[in-house]
C-alpha cells in the first residue's frame, strides 16, 4: 500500500486532548476579551498554536501529526467546548493550512512548511467559495477577486483562496502571502466575533503556478489517506466537531444553571416539562454524535483499505454535518428558552448562543446542500456525483 493510501492514526491524539483541557480555563477566561477584540487574545492564540492544534491537520511526512478524521472531530469538539470562537478559528486555520500542505507540490511545500515540528510553517486563512479570476500568464496566474469570511485572518501569514482560470473555467486553490492582499476590517457581527473573519481583495497579483492546485483534487502530494477525501470533506470534518463541542457545552451550561435555580420560588427548572425537554435535548445530541462517529468510522475503513469514497459516503458526510449542525441549533433553542434572562446577559450561555447562531449560517450546512443530499438518497439522480457542494450529473 502506498503512503498516500495509508490511513494514519496518530499516537499524539490523547496528549493533545490533555493539552487542550489544560488550557481550557485560560481560553475561557480570555473569551470575553477576545469577543471585544474581534480576534483571539495573544495569549490564547500563542498557547493554542503551541499546543499543536494546527499541526494535527498537517501531513506526517512534513512533520505534522496527521490526525485521522475521528481524531480531528474530537479535537475540534474538545476545543470548541471551551470556547466556540477559539474552536472556529483553529478549525479554519487547521483545515486550510493542512490541505495546502497536502495538495501543493514539493517546491511550494518546501517553501511554506520548512520545519513543521518546530512551528516554522505558514498559517493560512481565506475563503474557498465565490472564486476570484485567474488570468493565465507565463509561469502562473494574474489573480483578482474579492473574498469574504476569512476566519482566523488575524493569525494567518498566507492566503487561501478559490480562483477560476479564465478560458478553461478550471477551479483552483491558491496560496500567496497575506501582504499581497488588501484586508477589510469589517467583522462586525453578532456571533463568532473573536474569529477575525474579515473580507479581503486583490487586483492582478501574480501567483506562481506551483502555488496553486486543482480545487477538486483528491490526490495529495503529501500525507496519507485522509487527504484523499478532498477539501470539502476535510472541511466537513472540522465543522462537525465544532457543532458537537458547542452543543455539549450549552447543555452542560443549562445543567449548571438549573442547579443554581432549583428550589427557588416558582423555579421553572423544577417542572416536569423542563426535565422532559432536557432529556430530549440530551438524547438528540448523543444520537447525533453517535451517528457522526459511526459514519466516519466507515469512511476511515474505506480509506484504510486504499479505496475511494463512494457517492453515497460523500452524501452521508454532508448529511451528517447538516444534521449535527441543526440538531445543535435546536438544542440551543431549548437552552435559550429555559435559561430565561441568563440567556441574554453576558456570560457563557449568551456567548455560545450567539456563536451558534452565526456558525449555523455556514454554506456547508445550508439548505441547498441538504436538498442535494435528498436528491441522491431518494434515487432521483442515481448517476450524479459531488463537486464541492453541488450534486452534478
Amino acid at each position: 500500500m502506498t503512503a498516500s493510501a495509508r490511513l494514519h492514526i496518530s499516537e499524539e491524539f490523547p496528549a493533545l486532548l490533555e493539552r487542550i483541557d489544560a488550557l481550557g480555563a485560560s481560553v475561557e477566561a480570555n473569551a470575553e476579551a477576545a469577543d471585544e477584540l474581534g480576534r483571539l487574545t495573544a495569549d490564547t492564540a500563542k498557547s493554542l498554536l503551541g499546543a499543536g492544534i494546527v499541526r494535527a491537520g498537517l501531513p506526517e511526512n512534513l512533520g505534522g501529526y496527521e490526525f485521522a478524521p475521528r481524531q480531528l472531530i474530537r479535537t475540534i469538539e474538545r476545543l470548541s467546548y471551551h470556547d466556540a470562537s477559539a474552536g472556529w478559528t483553529m478549525m479554519a486555520l487547521q483545515m486550510m493550512t493542512g490541505t495546502t500542505a497536502a495538495y501543493l507540490g514539493a517546491v511550494a511545500a518546501a517553501d511554506l512548511f520548512p520545519d513543521v515540528a518546530s512551528g516554522d510553517h505558514a498559517l493560512l486563512s481565506g475563503h474557498g467559495t465565490r472564486p476570484g479570476r485567474a488570468v493565465p500568464v507565463d509561469g502562473g496566474y494574474l489573480v483578482s477577486g474579492e473574498w469574504q469570511f476569512a476566519s482566523g485572518m488575524a493569525l494567518a501569514t498566507h492566503i487561501h483562496s478559490a480562483i477560476q482560470v479564465e478560458g478553461t473555467g478550471e477551479a483552483r486553490i491558491l496560496t500567496m502571502p497575506k501582504s499581497q492582499v488588501h484586508l477589510v476590517d469589517n467583522w462586525d457581527v453578532l456571533g463568532l466575533r473573536a474569529t477575525s473573519s474579515i473580507d479581503y481583495h486583490c487586483t492582478d497579483v501574480f501567483v506562481p503556478e506551483p502555488y496553486t492546485y486543482r480545487a477538486t483534487t483528491m490526490d495529495p502530494a503529501n500525507g496519507g489517506a485522509i487527504y484523499r477525501i478532498g477539501i470539502v470533506n476535510m472541511s466537513a470534518i472540522v465543522h462537525t466537531g465544532w457543532a458537537l463541542g458547542v452543543g455539549r457545552r450549552l447543555l452542560d451550561e443549562l445543567k449548571r444553571y438549573a442547579s443554581t435555580r432549583s428550589g427557588t420560588f416558582n423555579a421553572a427548572v423544577d417542572t416536569a416539562q423542563f426535565h422532559a425537554e432536557y432529556a430530549v435535548a440530551e438524547a438528540k445530541l448523543r444520537a447525533a454524535r453517535a451517528w457522526v462517529l459511526q459514519a466516519w468510522q466507515g469512511i476511515e475503513e474505506t480509506l484504510a483499505a486504499g479505496e475511494w469514497l463512494s457517492t453515497e459516503q460523500e452524501t452521508v458526510i454532508r448529511l451528517v454535518l447538516n444534521h449535527t449542525t441543526w440538531t445543535v441549533h435546536d438544542i440551543g433553542r431549548t437552552v435559550h428558552r429555559w435559561a430565561a434572562t441568563t440567556a441574554i446577559r453576558r456570560g457563557p450561555i449568551e456567548r455560545f448562543l450567539r456563536d451558534l447562531g452565526t456558525g449555523t449560517q455556514h454554506i456547508t450546512s445550508g439548505p441547498v446542500v441538504l436538498q442535494n443530499c435528498g436528491k441522491w438518497l431518494s434515487g432521483a439522480h442515481p448517476e450524479a456525483h459531488w463537486e464541492f457542494l453541488d450534486l452534478v450529473e
